[in-house]
């Protein structure tokens, strides 16, 4: 290490970055809630619509509320999640018993589950024409 350079737990630029990426996750949280809250009103639209073009009653599976309650939970879940993960990285870092190079598990998680529900709504979209 240089001798200007200060060890990661004195860098303000450290606790900026965390700070960051702290609110890049409740950004992501937040925009899987308001995705999740369109996703269950969708379902309501389109019962609204069929009411009005036809008289007869429409069907409905639910499915749109249920999958948007899911992304709701889940915003809340990445939100909560972030929250703990930067509380327990400001005290790692201030500590200095932050290590460089960790895996991020939880945006792997994220990533997963995202890929699981993408594939799922694939298939329900091809399924149900």
């Amino acid at each position: 290490m240089n001798s200007t350079e200060k060890p990661a737990e004195q860098d303000p630029r450290v606790y900026f970055a965390a700070e960051r990426t702290f609110l890049a996750w409740i950004r992501t949280g937040l925009g899987l809630m308001g995705i999740g809250f369109a996703v269950s009103r969708f379902g309501l639209f389109l019962r609204q619509l069929s009411a009005t073009e036809s008289h007869l009653p429409s069907h409905a599976t639910g499915l749109s509320l249920w999958s948007g309650v899911a992304l709701v939970t889940l915003g809340v879940i990445v939100n909560l999640s972030a929250v703990l993960r930067h509380l327990q990285l400001i005290h790692q870092l201030s500590s200095g018993t932050w290590q460089p190079g960790r895996v991020s598990r939880d945006a792997v998680i994220l990533a997963l589950i995202l890929g699981a529900i993408g594939i799922a709504m694939a298939i329900y979209l091809i399924l149900v024409r």
